[in-house]
C-alpha cells in the first residue's frame, strides 16, 4: 500500500515564500506516471495547481500566474511544490497526488496553508 505524508504547511504573510513537501512511502515516485499537487479553499472544489509526468513534462494552472513549481525528488523519494509571492487567494488545504492507473491512485491527507494580509 502506497502512503503519502505532507509537510510544510503553516501561516504565512503575503508575499513570503513556502515549500511542500509529499513523502512517498511504498513506491518509488519516479515510477508513477503522473505526480500533482491539488488544493481545496473552503466552500470550493478541489483543483489541480500543478503537475508533472514521469518523463518530465511540467503542468500548471493558469491561476497560479507561474509562481507555483512542483518537482520530484527521488533520492528522497519525494515530490515538492515551491510557492512563491503567496497571496491570501492561496489559502487552502493542499494535497499530493501520486497516479501509476485507475487502480493505484494515491492522495495525501493534506496540509494546510494559511496566508495573512
Amino acid at each position: 500500500q502506497v502512503q503519502l505524508v505532507e509537510s510544510g504547511g503553516g501561516l504565512v504573510q503575503a508575499g513570503e515564500s513556502l515549500t511542500l513537501s509529499c513523502a512517498t512511502v511504498g513506491a518509488r515516485i519516479f515510477t508513477a506516471a503522473v505526480v500533482a499537487w491539488y488544493r481545496q479553499a473552503p466552500g470550493k472544489q478541489r483543483e489541480l495547481v500543478a503537475s508533472v509526468t514521469r518523463d518530465g513534462r511540467l503542468n500548471s494552472a493558469d491561476s497560479v500566474n507561474g509562481r507555483f513549481t512542483i518537482s520530484r525528488d527521488v533520492p528522497q523519494n519525494a515530490m515538492l511544490l515551491q510557492i512563491d509571492s503567496l497571496k491570501p487567494e492561496d489559502t487552502a488545504v493542499y494535497y499530493c497526488n501520486t497516479h501509476w492507473s485507475a487502480q493505484h491512485d494515491f492522495w495525501g491527507q493534506g496540509t494546510q496553508v494559511t496566508v495573512s494580509s
